[in-house]
């Protein structure tokens, strides 16, 4: 076999490998994340049993809320680049950096709310058999919704 042939073959494998893994990653049931826990969306809808009607609602209610947080991203991404900006000033004015600080806090007020505003839908959603386990889904929200990982001496 000549260098061309090999190099032939060895590209063409390596373009079947990607294309497999990205086609397992694609048409795989998406219910776990890449660390191997269950993505929130499938442990709320598992914790509270949701029937197919509010399974449906519920996937209208995360995208309503995950359009909210982008949003809210967006203007925080927006913020501190005006923020660093001032870096680059001779003087830094300190009313406008108080200003963006205080941006910055009614951001995350908004995004607590929004997060409240989305559970008490949740709530509004499940059936009277269902709020016992709603009751305790909300003694675990800040475990389930931690997107942090745990550090590698652990």
């Amino acid at each position: 076999m000549n260098k061309t042939k090999l190099l032939s073959f060895a590209v063409l494998a390596l373009l079947l490998l990607n294309f497999g893994i990205l086609g397992f990653l694609f048409f795989s049931k998406d219910k776990e994340g890449f660390n191997g826990r269950k993505m929130p969306r499938e442990i709320v809808i598992d914790k509270l049993h949701f029937d197919k009607n509010q399974t449906v609602t519920y996937g209208k209610m995360i995208s309503k809320h995950q359009e909210t947080i982008r949003n809210i991203d967006d203007s925080i991404r927006t913020t501190r680049n005006q923020l660093y900006k001032l870096l680059n000033a001779e003087t830094i004015d300190s009313s406008k950096r108080d200003s963006l600080y205080e941006k910055f806090a009614g951001f995350q007020k908004q995004i607590e709310t929004t997060h409240f505003n989305h559970f008490l839908e949740i709530k509004s959603i499940c059936k009277e058999a269902q709020l016992d386990e709603y009751k305790d889904l909300t003694q675990e929200l800040s475990t389930i919704f931690n997107n942090r990982r745990k550090p590698r001496n652990e």
